[in-house]
C-alpha cells in the first residue's frame, strides 16, 4: 500500500470518526436538552440584597437557566422590577422576581368595584360584632325638629363592613368607624346622615342572614 493510500485510508477514517463522535454528541445533547428544558434568561442579583432594598438596574443581571429551573409564571424584566421594594433578601446571583418584590397594603377602598363606593361611618354598634366581613343593617335616628316627630328607621339592609375600629365617643356608649361598601347613591345618604342625624346605629347580622326587612320606621310616638 502507497503512502498516498495509507493517508487517504486514515484520513477517510478519522473523518468516520469525527462523524460518529458529533453525531454522539449532537446525541448527548438532544437528550440532555430533553432531561432539563431550553435554555431561558432569568434575573438576578448581582450582589446580596437586603430586604427594604430599592431596587436599581446596576443590581440586576441576566443569566440563561434551563427552564424547569426557572421561576414558574411569565418571564420577569429587569426593567419592571427598577425602583421597587424587597420583600425578602436577596443573595448574591439569587433569581430576583416579582413575587420577591413588597406588596402595598391593602386598602377597603381597593376592594370596591366598579358603581361601588367605600364610605366611612362613625356610628353606634359594638366593634366586637360590627368586624370586616361582617354584615350590618344601618338605622337612622333624627330629633324633634319644630313640627317633626323624631324617628328612627331602617336604613339600608345588609351592607358589607369592609373595615372597622373601635372609635371614641363623647359618651360611654360603644361606637365604631366602619368603612361599608355601598352603592354612590347610599354613600351620599350616609354623607348626609352623618352630619345631620341624631345617630346612626350598626346593627350586626348573624353570618349567612341575607334577608330583608324591608321599609321600617319608627316615630316618637312609638
Amino acid at each position: 500500500m502507497t503512502r498516498r493510500r495509507r493517508a487517504l485510508l486514515l484520513l477517510g477514517l478519522a473523518l468516520a470518526l469525527g462523524g460518529l463522535a458529533a453525531t454522539d454528541v449532537s446525541r448527548r445533547e438532544r437528550a440532555l436538552r430533553a432531561q432539563v428544558g431550553e435554555l431561558t434568561d432569568v434575573v438576578v442579583a448581582r450582589r446580596a440584597l437586603a430586604a427594604g432594598h430599592v431596587v436599581r438596574l446596576e443590581d440586576l443581571g441576566v443569566r440563561r437557566l434551563p427552564a424547569r429551573y426557572a421561576p414558574a409564571g411569565p418571564p420577569t424584566f429587569a426593567g419592571a422590577l427598577a425602583g421597587r421594594r424587597l420583600a425578602v433578601p436577596v443573595p448574591s446571583g439569587g433569581v430576583v422576581t416579582g413575587e420577591l418584590i413588597e406588596r402595598a397594603p391593602a386598602t377597603p377602598e381597593a376592594s370596591v368595584e366598579r358603581g361601588e363606593r367605600a364610605i366611612e361611618v362613625l356610628a353606634s354598634g359594638s366593634p366586637q360584632a360590627v368586624v370586616a366581613g361582617a354584615h350590618v343593617d344601618v338605622v337612622v335616628t333624627t330629633d324633634r325638629r319644630g313640627g317633626t316627630a323624631g324617628s328612627a328607621r331602617l336604613a339600608l339592609e345588609n351592607v358589607e363592613v369592609l373595615a372597622a375600629r373601635a372609635a371614641a365617643g363623647e359618651d360611654k356608649a360603644p361606637r365604631v368607624a366602619a368603612t361599608l361598601r355601598v352603592t354612590a347613591a347610599q354613600a351620599v345618604y350616609l354623607a348626609a346622615a352623618g352630619s345631620f342625624a341624631a345617630d346612626v346605629r350598626l346593627l350586626a347580622r348573624a353570618p349567612g342572614d341575607r334577608r330583608r326587612v324591608g321599609a321600617l320606621s319608627v316615630d316618637d310616638g312609638l
